[in-house]
């Protein structure tokens, strides 16, 4: 398939240029536009008069526009950049802010989340989405979306991570245009009656009416989970054992409503619609009332933002399937919904989901009729597990990269669950639609629930066995961003080389091979020739890193080891062995000399270039400060913050550098 042949495949990829250059670099949203605009108009004067779309100059003027846009598209998407947001606003410490609850996250163990719409602080309207969270406590304050509420606060910016290699919250939150977080205890709210109703609103009532109605069931606790999961899109209730099999066995996509879910719901209802064919303009009611099931149900799976996404394109797929050119229009269609979804929202472009959505739809539209042409079984049967084995592996191999770098880790089952959870999905679906329905009305029968409630316990206990299968669960894979990048290169080259083989495919897909392997090696020789000491950031311990080579030695108390900060700093730098050796009053690290000083305040009157104040000493650190002359004083995540707090302005009065590991994040030696 010569992807490039098609022209909206060309056009999506100069809008996504543009919008990584609008990602890298900062541009004014007035002067993009008018950019943009002059080159719409420049390209149009240039049709006018050559009537030739084929030429130099057209093709390079229409590149340059399309990249324009691009970067006009990002800039316009992020809401900082205009001047009503309230991130603009010069505001003072607790002003009154009106809120309004846009989406509800899930909840942790210590408190609930929300995203909310900032409408107006003090008597300036503003616009912007804030992150609201509300510790738990005696008191149980569930909000739901459109919920409006008045209180004073502050909001603060949203701390990036304190420790390497560790998840961005920070930036994960600023591709969704949450720049800000605002902390209120229950009673600091108040709230408003008269509220205005949104349709995510109304969408999130009719969802939980119907979660209130599935509880009053005899479902098991993990079955009603993952129903709530696969037919509402509510993964909060799935209990994280189950939620963790699904991960380990590659069937994770099952619990998230996306594509896979609307596509199959898509062929159940025209299967059941079909008997209206032999009906005048059957076809057309058909495509109609398809359209109308497909939103009906997004409708009460509550209209997120995925849902919203897979079934618009759904949607396409439905009028393609009605002019009955299904195969011919598919590649396009794809790609002009992908345009039409960036130039709306180029922010997507960032988000996980949409990376990994994407890259399986279009694997196997590219990898799979190949796969499909290496057997042609005669048995239906066989043959209809084969092409969905197929399927499978195509979708894998497109996520594969994206899987490796986000995740480090490859299911090597995952074609048994898919091959046995996919081909009944369409049966499980339906069958659970029913099952609302039927418990709207108050009609469901007690042998349905049970029959219900035991396929759905059936699909999980074959994942967890799937899941305990250790030897075939390949984790802690260190993948970086360049290695994802050659691994694109290395599949697009052995593909199209499997499309057709000659000299110049084979040169390119070897000489790819070789620079990922070449990247690899080096990457190797890096790691083994890497020395470094750092003091991480642990609330109410103390850690450090001594990393050699491949070994790391960390040096804490021995009952002290944090798997989710350790694991990730050893897939990230490739490291092969860990030990672990207890803290003790000083050490030297490049003809550096680092003192300890822990609760007990005891410490030598030695001349020392660094100390690390741990487990909050009393100590004076204007006197320690005279006798020993350090020229850094570090403060780890052990110490009270009052305790900091004077150290800081203590170290400020005497000129000398303070660290503090909880608002610096990780200290690094030199």
């Amino acid at each position: 398939m010569k992807l490039l042949a098609f022209i909206p495949i060309r056009l999506t990829l100069l809008l996504i240029l543009g919008i990584l250059i609008g990602y890298f670099f900062s541009f004014n949203l007035l002067y993009s536009l008018l950019f943009t605009t002059f080159l719409f108009l420049l390209l149009a004067f240039i049709f006018f008069f050559e009537k030739n779309t084929k030429s130099v100059l057209f093709g390079t003027i229409a590149a340059l526009t399309f990249v324009s846009l691009g970067i006009f598209s990002y800039t316009a998407a992020q809401p900082k950049n205009y001047s009503s947001h309230y991130s603009n606003h010069q505001n003072s410490n607790n002003e009154l802010w009106t809120l309004k609850i846009k989406e509800v996250l899930k909840p942790n163990q210590f408190s609930t989340r929300y995203f909310a719409l900032v409408k107006s602080i003090g008597n300036e309207h503003v616009s912007g989405t804030i992150l609201l969270t509300i510790p738990k406590d005696s008191v149980n304050l569930n909000l739901a979306i459109d919920d409006e509420f008045v209180t004073y606060t502050e909001a603060k910016a949203i701390s990036p991570p304190l420790n390497p290699h560790q998840f961005n919250y920070k930036k994960f939150l600023e591709n969704l245009g949450v720049y800000h977080s605002i902390r209120i205890e229950h009673d600091k709210l108040v709230k408003i009656k008269s509220s205005q109703t949104t349709l995510l609103g109304i969408a999130a009532s009719a969802r939980n009416h119907i979660i209130k109605k599935l509880d009053k069931e005899n479902f098991g606790a993990d079955e009603l989970g993952v129903i709530q999961a696969l037919l509402l899109g509510q993964r909060s209730d799935i209990s994280e054992e189950t939620y963790t099999n699904y991960q380990k066995a590659g069937a994770v996509h099952i619990l998230a409503v996306s594509g896979l879910h609307i596509g199959i719901l898509l062929l159940v209802i025209q299967f059941l619609l079909s008997p209206m064919k032999n009906i005048p303009n059957g076809r057309t009611f058909i495509s109609i009332l398809s359209v109308l099931f497909l939103w009906l149900f997004a409708f009460i799976a509550g209209l997120s933002a995925s849902i919203i996404r897979a079934t618009t394109m759904f949607t396409f797929v439905a009028y393609a399937l009605y002019l009955n050119r299904p195969c011919n229009t598919f590649n396009i269609l794809a790609l002009s919904i992908l345009f039409i979804l960036l130039f709306i929202n180029p922010n997507l472009l960032f988000q996980v989901g949409f990376q990994m959505s994407y890259a399986a739809v279009f694997a196997i539209l590219w990898i799979f009729p190949l796969l499909k042409q290496l057997w042609f079984p005669k048995n239906k049967v066989v043959r209809y597990f084969w092409q969905l084995l197929c399927v499978s592996i195509a979708a894998q191999l497109g996520v594969l990269p994206i899987s490796l770098f986000y995740f480090h880790q490859f299911p090597g089952l995952f074609f048994i669950s898919n091959l046995v959870i996919v081909p009944a999905l369409g049966v499980i679906l339906g069958m659970g639609i029913l099952v609302i329905a039927l418990s709207l009305l108050n009609w469901l029968p007690t042998p349905l629930v049970w029959f219900y409630n035991e396929i759905i316990g059936l699909m999980n206990s074959l994942i967890a066995w799937v899941a305990k299968q250790e030897n075939f669960i390949f984790s802690a894979i260190s993948f970086d961003f360049i290695q994802l990048l050659l691994s694109v290169l290395v599949l697009v080259t052995v593909i199209e080389l499997c499309t057709k083989i000659n000299y110049k495919r084979i040169v390119f897909f070897l000489l790819s091979i070789l620079c990922f392997q070449g990247w690899t090696i080096y990457q190797e020789y890096e790691t083994h020739n890497k020395a470094q000491v750092l003091v991480l950031h642990q609330t109410r311990k103390s850690l450090i890193f001594n990393r050699s080579g491949d070994d790391l030695s960390i040096l804490t108390d021995l009952d002290n080891k944090p798997d989710y900060l350790i694991s990730d700093y050893v897939t990230a730098e490739r490291i092969d062995s860990v030990r672990y050796y207890s803290l003790k009053n000083s050490y030297s690290f490049e003809n550096e000399l680092l003192l300890i000083i822990d609760s007990t305040g005891i410490y030598p009157k030695t001349a020392s270039h660094k100390i690390l104040l741990t487990q909050s000493p009393k100590i004076n650190l204007d006197r320690l400060l005279d006798s020993i002359s350090p020229k850094m004083i570090i403060a780890d995540g052990s110490n009270y913050k009052s305790y900091v707090e004077r150290w800081k302005a203590t170290c400020l009065k005497n000129k000398i550098p303070f660290h503090y590991t909880g608002e610096k994040g990780a200290y690094y030696f030199e």
